[in-house]
């Protein structure tokens, strides 16, 4: 039996199943492996508080990312750009790599999807280079994060291709409406019935993926569960807190951006949560250089093992992931389930 969906066919790969982007880590090796399984493997916006403290640029990061995930892989990848008003280079992101993708071959046909977060989603469309990028016969898609229906509004009024909708029990960054994927996922699908969806935040499992092709998306994406895999770049302390962990050891607190949902160690517990996005405006404004590079460090801190003062971003699925896998096993579990699923689900039809 073979999943086909909307999702699979756009981009040419055979499972439903999409690596949530999660920077500002490293993710090439994970995207590597996720796209090399039949998913599709993405690469995070990757720059480490010690990447802009050495001088080393988010663009040129992104750009030996993507020569990286083509010398091991032929299948198809995608990438992500955050377009918040804290990321300073996203703006020379959204003109360069469309560039970089134009100028080779083999990025041009592999490079399909394009993600963007955090931000504006007329950022990237906008761009006269990505239009050129399309325009010179590529079949990439943007796709933007929706969090929220009135997100997923703006995105459609955008003219993305499609959405990734995600819901409050991700890990990382979430909406100040607190919303869940299931509820979310129904509001803008019934609104937006034709609008091709990723449903994210709380997939791990068969059953997950089941659930979201039968309400109408065309894949799941996760971050927690590929965290927790042999290939990805994240610390073997890191990745190994979900299988021990319960769902209820994650926590809302204030991230960069706004709420980010947290594993809950030391750092965690001492951070509130803002209200408002004025509130994390008025947050920001008082904030100094001294401060933005202290929380980054939080950040690349745990990704490198301090996983008790770091800043460990995992979302509420940790409580049914149970191991770590290869990720060709955790996709391969993950659709063979998702078979059983909606075959019996098929059998409730008379």
């Amino acid at each position: 039996m073979v999943l086909e969906t909307n999702i699979t066919k756009m981009f040419g790969i055979k499972h439903p199943i999409v690596a949530a982007p999660m920077g500002p880590f490293y993710t090439t090796k994970l995207t590597i492996a996720v796209s090399e399984a039949g998913g599709l493997g993405v690469l995070s916006h990757s720059a480490l508080v010690s990447d802009y403290l050495s001088g080393r640029s988010a663009i040129q990061i992104m750009k030996d990312n993507m020569m990286e995930v083509i010398e091991h892989t032929d299948k198809p990848f995608g990438f992500n750009i955050r377009t918040s008003r804290r990321e300073a280079d996203a703006l020379e992101l959204v003109k360069e790599i469309p560039k970089f993708i134009m100028s080779n071959q083999r990025l041009k046909e592999q490079c399909i999807y394009a993600i963007t977060s955090a931000g504006s989603s007329k950022m990237l469309p906008e761009s006269q280079d990505y239009k050129k990028l399309k325009e010179s016969g590529s079949q990439i898609k943007h796709f933007h994060v929706a969090p929220a229906l009135w997100l997923a509004d703006k995105c459609v009024a955008s003219n993305v291709d499609g959405v990734v909708v995600t819901g409050n029990e991700g890990g990382g960054h979430q909406s100040y409406e607190k919303v869940s994927t299931l509820v979310v996922l129904q509001q803008i699908l019934n609104k937006h019935p034709d609008l091709p969806v990723i449903a994210c935040g709380g997939f791990a499992t068969g059953e997950g993926l089941a659930a979201a092709l039968s309400m109408g998306a065309g894949a799941i994406a996760m971050g927690s569960r590929f965290i927790a895999s042999e290939e990805s770049e994240f610390s073997i302390e890191y990745k190994s807190v979900p299988p021990k962990a319960k769902a209820q050891d994650t926590i809302l607190v204030t991230g960069a951006l706004g709420p980010i949902r947290l594993w809950q160690n030391e750092y965690s517990l001492h951070h509130g949560l803002v209200a408002d996005k004025d509130a994390k405006i008025a947050q920001e404004t008082a904030m100094t250089q001294e401060d933005i590079i202290a929380e980054g460090r939080a950040y690349e801190a745990a990704y490198k093992g301090d996983t008790n003062s770091g800043a460990v971003l995992l979302g509420q699925s940790i409580g049914i992931i149970e191991s770590l896998k290869k990720v060709k096993d955790i996709i391969e579990d993950i659709v063979s389930g998702a078979e059983k699923r909606l075959k019996k689900a098929a059998g409730y039809i008379s």
